[in-house]
């Protein structure tokens, strides 16, 4: 019995043993269960919560992807000196794109000739394109849509078509300044890209950051919702405002526009200039484009701005520089004086005075005022080439400015690293090296403000997204002369003015320094120069005894009188005028007759002058046998009038 019990207790014990197991793997399956739904939970929490916003964007059309991941652009904008108000030259405004979705028409014909008219094509044109893809998503038929048009779309409620609302550069300031402002070229994914001007040259400013998503794809290039997304905010681009003011800007550029047409000139460049800081208060230049419309412009060359851009021969204007180079070195005074001859030989070549004549016993003020090439020759040999091309390079040419505007040019004054005598003559007046407007902006600011060379700045402020705001600080290059200097400088320059070739460029009540300059034109086809052709400046500054403005002033090949005296002085003149007017700049003379008692009295240094005669055979100007250009400036110029 005792056996026939053990036998039946054995298979109790293992039912329970077995029971027990069974239980046992119950229970991990359940915690596994578990351990399966918190991480499923987890997952969901992390998809439709965290990166939910994500996988929302994700599941979107591209149109969608596009609204939401485009930064919007960054203004540009311009001040009102009179209230401080601002006002955009460039912004943004609301336009939307047109798109089909060819798989959800159910008449492709009939879509077709609905929204032909909106999309620039005919009828047959997008029948065609659609059914020859019909499974396509997203089809962008058309940019920048007003209100009215998408109102009649909506109207018409045509399955397969959508409109997504997006931005579209706008400028509403016409005739103030293609290529100081620039353009944004902006692709079918809402991307814009500035181009020229400040758009160009400010893009990474401007633009802003674009929005991205992201998801793991499967082999088929389709998005896997469960593998991870990820999404970065689309940043906006900062605000920029300029130093330009925008009135002045307005009417520098229409005086600018009918010098041009008076003078029958191919274009020509004007900029106002803050000498005291280095702003841009106006830039302008002409033949120039309309922002809003540049696919129209047939001649790209126009987007370039010449005031940064173009290189010439700047001629007497230059003059100035070299008195002040001689002035500062110790070589010369106002009233240091030499005998004229009329023609100055070096080598094989003569040049003479733009007067054809020998005016016998000049002060370097007279050489200003009479604009005599021998005069500025004379203070050339004084210096010797070395000096005089230190001097030249210290106020800046033959070097890029800084300015915030590209592409920009560092003109070229290799010819004063030659050897021989004749090139350090005639870059002495201008001729033999290239200069840009912008450069001869900033070196007469040298000349006016106590001989601080600024560099020139055309962005006063930048107002980022989150509010901060970043000013621009004036900066000073280097002192290429002292304040004495520039005080007998400044008034050699009134004497100009008030004496000389540059009466023209008069404003009642003011004192102008100023000077002219005619310079001959160097044939790009081969030596010498165009016959006939010239490039006329005035560069000077108002008031002399307290600048506010500095101005140049610069016409290309006219043909209606070519001097500089006929058609830049005026010019000059007419721009100063109004920009004194409307600053409220206090005048500083009377005006009429009682006017010409109040010329400043020049500085006077005293010792022995110094007379020098310049002989040489009186024979017909020659040049040598190099073009003059950007990348080799060495002809020397027939006599010419300054």
């Amino acid at each position: 019995m005792r056996h026939g019990i053990s036998r039946l207790s054995r298979p109790r014990n293992a039912m329970h043993a077995e029971r027990g197991e069974k239980e046992h793997r119950i229970r991990w399956i359940e915690a596994g269960f578990i351990v399966c739904a918190a991480i499923i939970a987890a997952r969901c929490f992390w998809l439709q919560v965290v990166e939910g916003r994500a996988y929302r964007l994700l599941a979107t059309d591209q149109h969608e992807l596009q609204r939401k991941l485009v930064p919007a652009r960054g203004q540009i904008l311009v001040r009102d000196r009179v209230d401080g108000s601002l006002h955009p030259l460039a912004a943004n405004r609301d336009a939307w794109t047109l798109y089909a979705v060819p798989r959800e028409m159910d008449d492709i014909g009939a879509v077709a000739r609905e929204i032909a008219p909106y999309a620039g094509k005919t009828e047959a044109e997008l029948a065609e394109r659609w059914n020859a893809n019909k499974d396509r998503a997203y089809d962008p038929l058309a940019k920048g849509l007003e209100a009215d048009a998408v109102n009649e779309i909506r109207a018409k409620n045509l399955k397969g078509i959508g409109l997504v609302k997006g931005w579209q550069r706008f400028y509403p300031e016409a005739d103030i300044g293609g290529q100081l402002i620039g353009f944004v070229r902006t692709d079918d994914a809402g991307q814009g890209e500035g181009t020229y001007g400040i758009e160009g040259s400010l893009n990474d400013v401007l633009a802003g950051t674009p929005g991205f998503v992201s998801a793991q794809k499967d082999a088929s290039g389709r998005r896997l919702m469960l593998a991870g997304g990820t999404i970065r905010d689309a940043e906006d681009g900062s605000d920029v405002i300029l130093t330009i003011d925008r009135t002045i800007q307005y009417e520098t550029c229409a005086s600018l526009k009918r010098a041009v047409a008076a003078a029958d000139a191919d274009g020509g460049t004007v900029i106002v200039m803050d000498p005291n800081t280095g702003a841009i208060i106006a830039m302008c230049s002409t033949p120039d484009f309309d922002p809003e419309t540049y696919g129209e412009t047939k001649d790209i060359s126009a987007f370039n701005n010449p005031a940064t851009f173009s290189t010439y021969e700047p001629g007497s204007v230059f003059k100035a520089f070299t008195m002040a180079i001689g002035i500062d070195r110790g070589k010369v005074s106002p009233n240091t004086t030499y005998e004229d001859t009329g023609i100055v030989k070096i080598d094989k070549y003569e040049i003479k005075n733009s007067d054809l004549k020998a005016n016998g016993v000049q002060t370097m003020t007279n050489v200003l005022e009479k604009s005599l090439n021998t005069g500025t020759i004379f203070v050339e040999r004084q210096l010797g080439i070395d000096a005089f091309r230190s001097g030249v390079e210290a106020f800046g040419f033959g070097a890029k400015t800084g300015i915030e505007l590209s592409p920009e040019a560092k003109g070229n004054i290799s010819s004063l690293s030659k050897s021989s005598e004749i090139y350090g003559a005639t870059a002495s007046f201008g001729q033999g090296i290239t200069v840009t407007p912008i450069q001869l902006a900033s070196a007469f600011s040298a000349l006016a403000n106590g001989g601080r060379l600024m560099r020139p700045y055309v962005v006063d402020e930048v107002i980022h997204p989150d509010g901060s705001r970043e000013k621009t600080k004036p900066v000073v290059v280097r002192k290429p002369i002292t304040a004495r200097t520039s005080d007998m400088i400044r008034g050699m320059l009134v004497s100009v003015i008030e004496h000389g070739h540059g009466a023209r460029a008069a404003v009642p009540g003011y004192y102008v320094a100023g000077k002219t300059g005619t310079a001959q034109v160097a044939n790009p086809y081969g030596p010498g120069y165009l016959k006939d052709v010239t490039m006329t400046t005035f560069a000077g500054f108002v008031p002399a005894n307290d600048p506010a403005f500095v101005i140049i002033a610069r016409l290309v090949k006219p043909r209606a009188g070519k001097w500089a005296e006929t058609n830049t002085a005026p010019l000059f003149h007419d721009v100063a005028a109004f920009a004194l007017a409307y600053a409220g700049v206090p005048s500083e003379r009377a005006i009429g007759p009682a006017a010409k008692e109040n010329i400043p009295t020049l500085p006077v240094v005293t010792g022995t002058p110094d007379i020098v005669s310049i002989e040489g055979e009186g024979q017909a100007p020659a040049t040598p046998g190099e073009p003059s250009n950007a990348s080799a400036s060495s002809t020397v110029p027939s006599s010419l009038r300054p």
